[in-house]
């Protein structure tokens, strides 16, 4: 009976995470970079003076970093011929990729660029302003000002649901 239960709540568990938002956030006015497992787990990209950037990885209560710049020491080892077996890369499908980012929902998009050249940004002017008029945030200015504000939602199961094909 006692086996069973664990079996059960281990499913519900299991059933749980496939409902937990998963968020990405590339917001350049603050300098936020991350993707948010809401209540579980945070990966974020941030800056560092030693390195250019850190990883912090935050999984309940306890805070990781990671270097991904710092060289890795190698271990000697010696190396014996081996023969290097090549293995069939599996490509995805175009309507697959498709499906996959139709399944994200943009929560927030602000877009504000100025491309340094005061023509381009001229003729650029009006598909903004009927990109704007369609729903998008987008804006050229002629400041030197770039931001990019967006934030994804998705959920494991419409990912998985995606990559079936019905």
């Amino acid at each position: 009976m006692a086996l069973f239960s664990i079996i059960v709540l281990f499913f519900l568990l299991l059933l749980l995470l496939l409902f937990i938002p998963v968020t990405a956030c590339i917001d350049s006015v603050s300098n936020q970079y991350y993707i948010r497992i809401h209540g579980l787990v945070k990966v974020s990209i941030e800056e560092d003076k030693a390195e250019i950037f850190r990883v912090r990885l935050a999984v309940f209560f306890f805070n990781f970093y990671l270097y991904p710049l710092r060289r890795k020491k190698r271990k000697n080892r010696h190396s014996e011929n081996k023969k290097k077996v090549s293995k069939s890369k599996k490509r995805m499908h175009f309507k697959t990729a498709l499906r996959l980012i139709r399944s994200f929902k943009i929560k927030r998009f602000y877009l504000d660029i100025d491309t340094g050249n005061c023509i381009l940004n001229a003729k650029l002017y009006p598909v903004f302003a009927l990109v704007k008029y369609n729903g998008a945030n987008c804006n050229i200015n002629f400041q030197g000002r770039n931001q990019l504000v967006l934030v994804l939602r998705n959920r494991p199961l419409d990912i998985i649901k995606s990559f079936i094909n019905f």
